[in-house]
């Protein structure tokens, strides 16, 4: 029997959302990611133990400080990967840039050479920003000059016009998130169809369709199964081990949950105060996006901190 992960490579492409080279090999998703969340994890495995040895030896050769060399170790586990995925890796700017245009510029740039001086080109590499206003900039700006991007941290309709009017290439609307957020606040377990994560990635979806939008829309940070099933259809979906694993020994039918409509035309973009204005008013948006941003920013100073306390050597 076809699994449920073989009938949903059909309708939409599987990205693994893992630094794990075993669980990488063994699902064989299109594309991959990495932040320095996922590079914490993937230290703690044996098949890193080299680049991680290798990205130290590099970053002090090159005068470079624990977040100098972390930031070397995420393009390398990054690469590592792309050797591995036939398509793309997600690289995210670090996350204390979130409010800062030219800093995400700099960092963006800095990623992609990073990757080209190890062979891989940027066609390869998506720039992962922070869906603030400024990261939409930074990511408006990158597109133009060549730099594909992955906007992350979106909550909100009003994160995925902004993004669509930047001509991002991919918005990764989260389902999770936004699912923990209602039932903390109303106690209530949502079945798939009527999950407020699922509904707001299927808004987002029909929004693009609709409306002939070329960004890739990729639901990502799921809790079940059961809402990656109820997205089936979407563009992209990005999967952890666990739920790709789940999926894999599932042999039920998968109905497609959602599919492209004809294009009415374009929308009008959204300006600076409206999207402030609407982000302030969406409590569980802005709720989301700065909980999003203070948890990544704090694994990266854990990266930082394990580099400088095992390499006493690093300066910290």
């Amino acid at each position: 029997m076809t699994s449920k992960l073989d009938q949903l490579r059909t309708m939409s492409t599987v990205v693994a959302d893992t630094g794990d080279i075993e669980a990488v090999r063994q699902f064989k998703p299109q594309d991959c990611t990495t932040n320095p969340s996922i590079v914490l994890g993937a230290l703690s495995s044996p098949a890193f133990a080299g680049i991680l040895a290798g990205a130290v030896e590099k970053g002090r050769a090159a005068g470079h400080d624990a977040a100098g060399i972390a930031g070397d170790l995420t393009v390398a586990v990054g690469a590592e990967l792309a050797k591995i995925v036939p398509g793309r890796v997600s690289t995210e700017v670090d996350a204390r840039l979130s409010f800062d245009i030219d800093a995400s510029l700099a960092r963006a740039r800095d990623i992609v050479d990073a990757y080209e001086r190890l062979g891989i080109g940027r066609e390869r590499v998506l720039i992962k920003l922070a869906s603030t206003w400024e990261g939409i900039r930074a990511a408006r700006t990158l597109q133009r000059d060549g730099i594909d991007c992955n906007l992350t941290l979106l909550f909100s309709m009003t994160q995925a016009k902004a993004c669509a009017d930047a001509g991002v290439f991919l918005i990764s609307p989260f389902v999770g998130r936004i699912t923990d957020w209602y039932k903390a606040r109303t106690g209530e377990t949502y079945a798939p169809e009527a999950d407020p994560g699922v509904q707001s990635v299927r808004r987002i979806y029909a929004y693009y369709k609709e409306h002939g939008i070329d960004t890739v829309v990729m639901g990502a940070s799921f809790r079940s199964a059961g809402q990656i099933e109820a997205l089936a259809g979407c563009d992209r979906l990005t999967i952890a081990p666990a739920l790709l694993d789940a999926l894999s020994k599932d042999t039920g039918t998968l109905a497609r949950a959602l599919s492209p409509t004809a294009a009415k035309g374009r929308p009008e973009g959204i300006s600076e105060p409206e999207f402030r204005w609407e982000m302030n008013e969406d409590e569980m948006a802005s709720d989301k996006l700065a909980e999003g941003i203070r948890k990544f920013h704090a694994d990266a100073v854990k990266l930082e901190k394990m580099l400088a306390d095992r390499l006493p050597a690093v300066p910290a």
